[in-house]
């Protein structure tokens, strides 16, 4: 007689398990303690094996019947129902590990052991959220081209197209890695290139006029803020470094007396070192900040810790409290401020300013060549430039060397 629910919740406990037996061989084992184990006895190749489906009550008694039905499909094609759930149990956990989530967390363990910044680092994990939410735990060889542009689609559907190029970009990345480990046949994200809204490019915001120039050197010498606050506002124009350089700038970075500042390749962005030829005006200004080493290793450490570096935001802030709005100016404006009167001029050669900006050569073996190239010219131009910014702000007063130029 088959079972049902209400004989399994009548079923009382006894001194020694026994069966509550309900069709085709499966049945409720009911143990002395009251657990309630789902089973079905069978015969393969003559011999007599056991399944187990579960507990009751977490499976049901139409979902053990449904475990029966297909185990005994799996008996009428000549194979062993408990080797099959073996091998499907194998099978699950191989796609679990071969999941986008799983290779996406391997190839992020890869780029940081390869000397990603922690900023690259928290921006990739931020990115894979999105891509996670969606695809993470679909088996990577099995995620078409048009399901990942369905999660693009998504987010150019908020209006967020730059977000939307770099997930595609990222994916790729990933998708590669898959392939590179024997995980995926093909990367499904470079089939997309050209179906994404390409966005608008975004010029940061800078002051590149001279006359405005004179007018934001003039703003940052009257700031009232921190000390070290306006010793980075006035050493940024001088040396023009990415914000987050100048941030993570440490006086063990600095040789005052050969006039360099060395930045160390795991703070740069192209993890290439880069050395920044210091003016007199640098020099002073560095010389001017009210504590060492022996303080803080940075030069300019957090307000509410010495132990870290001054709020990624600290610069911005303070140009906003001087009046530029974010549309305005801003830190990273600076490179462009440089960037832009430096060509003007006409003096120097344009390798030299890019070398300067710290910008990489496409072009390996024209890098490799160029290595050691317009140090010395280099080394005049940083020196000219922090004489022109004096003229800009000034007036006409040049604090030293002769080379100031409307």
């Amino acid at each position: 007689m088959a079972l049902s629910a209400v004989a399994i919740k009548a079923a009382e406990n006894r001194d020694t398990a026994y069966k509550l037996s309900d069709r085709d061989g499966l049945y409720l084992l009911v143990t002395p303690t009251g657990g309630r184990y789902w089973r079905m006895n069978y015969r393969y190749l003559g011999k007599q094996k056991t399944l187990a489906f579960g507990v009751w009550p977490d499976t049901g008694l139409a979902d053990a019947r449904a475990e029966c039905d297909a185990a005994r499909k799996v008996l009428a094609r000549g194979e062993d129902p408990a080797e099959r759930m073996k091998l499907d149990r194998i099978a699950a956990t191989v796609a679990a590990s071969n999941s986008f989530k799983a290779v996406a967390d391997e190839w992020l363990l890869k780029v940081e052991k390869e000397g990603r910044s922690a900023v690259t680092m928290k921006k990739l994990r931020w990115l894979l959220t999105f891509i996670n939410a969606s695809i993470g735990k679909r088996p990577v060889a099995s995620i078409s081209a048009q399901e990942l542009l369905l999660m693009l689609r998504k987010m150019e559907g908020k209006g967020r197209y730059e977000t939307a190029k770099r997930l595609r970009s990222t994916s790729s990345q990933i998708f590669r890695y898959a392939i590179a480990t024997a995980r995926a046949d093909r990367d499904v994200a470079s089939d997309l290139r050209g179906a994404l809204i390409v966005p608008k490019p975004v010029h940061r915001a800078a002051v590149t006029t001279a006359t405005e120039a004179g007018e934001l050197l003039r703003t940052i010498e009257a700031f009232e803020g921190s000390s070290e606050v306006h010793a980075a506002l006035r050493l940024l124009p001088h040396v023009f470094v990415r914000p987050g350089e100048l941030r993570f700038a440490e006086w063990a970075d600095f040789d005052l007396e050969k006039a360099v500042w060395t930045i160390p390749p795991h703070k740069t962005k192209m993890r290439r070192a880069h050395s920044v030829p210091l003016s007199t005006q640098a020099l002073a200004i560095v010389r001017s900040i009210e504590h060492d080493a022996e303080y803080s290793q940075y030069l300019f450490p957090s307000r509410t810790s010495v132990d870290r570096p001054m709020s990624e935001n600290t610069i911005n802030a303070a140009l906003r409290r001087l009046g530029y709005s974010q549309d305005k100016m801003t830190g990273h404006g600076f490179r462009a401020m440089a960037a832009t009167l430096l060509n003007e001029m006409g003096l120097w050669h344009a390798d030299a300013i890019e070398r300067q900006l710290a910008h990489c050569d496409a072009n390996a073996v024209r890098r490799a060549y160029t290595r050691g190239e317009y140090w010395d010219e280099r080394v005049r131009m940083m020196q000219h430039w922090s004489d022109h910014l004096d003229f800009l702000r000034d007036g006409a007063k040049v604090l030293t060397g002769n080379f100031a130029q409307v």
